[in-house]
This record gives structure tokens, sequence and C-alpha cells, in this order.
């Protein structure tokens, strides 16, 4: 089990650029009648929102797992889709916004990757992807509308094959560009988060519980020292 979560630090100053990024973030909210209106938005109204590399917890857990076939939830612009492919996984990407799945198969393409990436549009909220998985991702699987998210994640740890592993990452601190910088904040625990999940722990158990920090780079260069909540679940055999 994990050592009790740092209260997050008070947000440093934004510049010029995070300011206009969380604005304009937060404008896209109030602008969007629903998940699916946000998230295409999003998408649509940049060049590019995510890098094309790989969430670095994502890389760490699944570097040490035998490629199988792995789903990507809410996979954005596909750098982990990309990561996961590279290493010899066949991946479903999963995303609610179309313009995201596009991105992601056009990634996938110039790397000569396209025979190891599928791209599927849910909204996870009302359906789920069929099949079962040596290894599910849900990378920072949060969004500022209503969402069933313990359902949907209790859904994947059910879609596992025998040994399989679901691995959860979330942000656990403020991040000064995001569009919630409130310092009093509460980020729900490892363990809020795994019993949320209410799996029977005869056919599942918690492999990781913890709250690592980084230095990681907002959109407009800014750098912070950040709290990932961590929770990995493997499917016993």
């Amino acid at each position: 089990m994990s050592s009790p979560e740092p209260r997050p630090q008070s947000a440093p100053k934004l510049s010029e650029g995070e300011a206009h990024a969380r604005d304009e973030c937060i404008r896209e909210i109030h602008a969007a009648n629903d998940a699916a209106s946000f998230w295409e938005q999003l998408y649509r109204g940049k060049g590019s929102v995510w890098k094309d590399t790989a969430n670095p917890l994502l890389a760490e857990t699944a570097r040490h797992l035998t490629p199988g076939h792995a789903l990507d939830l809410g996979c954005g612009e596909g750098g982990d889709t990309l990561w996961l492919a590279t290493h010899e996984w066949h991946v479903t990407a999963v995303d609610i916004a179309p313009t995201a799945l596009q991105r992601t198969s056009r990634l996938a393409a110039r790397n000569g990757l396209e025979s190891s990436v599928r791209t599927e549009q849910h909204d996870l909220a009302e359906t789920f992807p069929s099949g079962t998985f040596d290894l599910i991702s849900a990378q920072y699987l949060q969004t500022p509308y209503a969402f069933p998210r313990a359902g949907v994640l209790r859904r994947a740890a059910h879609a596992l094959t025998p040994g399989g592993i679901l691995l959860i990452v979330d942000h656990g601190s403020v991040r000064p560009w995001a569009w919630n910088t409130d310092p009093d904040t509460r980020f729900p625990s490892p363990e809020d988060i795994y019993d949320e999940l209410a799996l029977d722990t005869a056919r599942w158990t918690p492999q990781r519980l913890a709250t690592p920090q980084r230095v990681a780079t907002g959109p407009g260069g800014q750098t912070a020292t950040v709290t990932d909540t961590v929770v990995a679940v493997r499917r016993l055999p």
C-alpha cells in the first residue's frame, strides 16, 4: 500500500501562455452541451492536443509484460496506442471523439503499424468494446462531465484475461495549466479508487496502489512537480 498522499501545494504563477490555455479549456467546457461535443470540439479546434509520446507510467508497467491484446480507453490522439503497437501489442483504441480516432489511425499508419491498431468510437457511459484483453489502460480517464467512471472501470476489470492487468492512472494533484486550479481540490487516494471498483478479491488483486511524483510540462512549456495516482489491478488466473 502507498503512503498517504501529500497535500497539493499552492499552484505556481501561470505564464501568459499557460493562463490562455487554461481559460480556453474553461470556455470550451461551457460552450459544449455534452461530453461528446466537448471532446470533439477540443480535438477539432486544434492541430494537436497531446504529445505523441506514451504516458510514462503506462510504459513503465507495460514494458514488463508479455505483449498481447491491449485496450486503450480514452486514447486521445494515440500516443499510448503507438507505444504499445511499437512494442508488439495489438491495440484496440477507444475514444468518444471521431477526430481523436482519426488522428490515432493516421499516427499508426505513419509508423507502419496500422495492422496492429483498431479504433472504435464509444461513449463508455453507454457502450464498451467487446472481447477480452491482456492489458487495459485508463490513463487520466477523467472528464468535467457526469460519467459513471467506477462502473466503466469495473466493466474493464471484467474484460481482462486471466492474469491480465488493468492500469488506472489519475491526476493526484493540481496542475497549474489545468482547467481546475483550486489548491483545495481533494483527489481520491489509490485505495479509494480501488475500493470503488468493488471487485471480488477471489478473482482480482491490487498489484500496485501508489502516488508517485514526477516533473510534468504544460502546453506552454511551464514545468511543475505533479502527483499521479496509480491503481494496477490483476485478474487472477
